[in-house]
This record gives C-alpha cells, structure tokens and sequence, in this order.
C-alpha cells in the first residue's frame, strides 16, 4: 500500500508499516492537528503496528502535549524524525523527552526506513 494524503497542515503517505508526515511551513502543531492524524492512523493501522516518520523538510513547531496522546495509541511503536537541519535535530531531542516510546532521529530516510522495519520485524 501506497497512499498519499493532503491536508491544510501536512501531507501524509500512508505505507504497510509506516505513515511519514511532512508538516508545512510554518504550522504550530495543536492537539487539533494531532487528532486527524491520529484519525488517520486509525483508520489505515487499525489493530497492526506501525511508526510514525516524520520527515522535517520546514520550519515548524510542535505542542508537546501532542506527545503524550500519541504515546497512548497502542500499535503506535516508534516514532522517528528525519532531517538534515540542525535546529530540527535539537528540538527533536527535546521533543524525545515527552514521547514515552522508541523515538529516534536520522539524517537520512533509508536509516529511518532500516530503524521502522527492524522495530516491526521484532513485534
């Protein structure tokens, strides 16, 4: 499965095993934003386990009680952040604080690729 999805805030494409997110320039993410997606991860990962790759091409900030109900999703089994930013890099650091679940960050989509399959493999 290969399916993209468009919304005001992101574009998501959804995979067997994983959904990447590119968030646009500029958005705060809100707890609002955070329920479509968890919608959509409903919807498409219903009972099977998934990550979440978010790919951070823009500039954007993120609430992080948006982290805290996304841990709560049960099939939800890793989240990584893939940028070649800097700044991006440290504020997904700070991000890893709040999300209770693996959470790593690469430079690269094939390492993020490696890390998602691995963590799937091993459910």
């Amino acid at each position: 499965m290969n399916e993209t999805l468009n919304f005001d805030f992101c574009d998501m494409t959804i995979y067997d095993h994983y959904v990447i997110v590119v968030i646009k320039e500029g958005i705060i993410v809100s707890t609002e934003h955070n329920n479509t997606l968890i919608k959509v991860t409903e919807t498409y990962f219903s009972n099977k386990p998934f990550v979440y790759i978010s790919h951070r091409i823009h500039s954007y900030s993120v609430n992080p009680e948006v982290y805290s109900k996304t841990a709560q999703i049960k099939n939800l089994i890793g989240l990584v952040v893939v940028s070649n930013n800097y700044q991006a890099k440290i504020n997904a650091q700070i991000e890893r604080m709040f999300f209770k679940k693996p959470f790593e960050i690469f430079s690269k989509m094939d390492d993020a690729f490696a890390w998602a399959d691995e963590i799937i493999a091993a459910q």
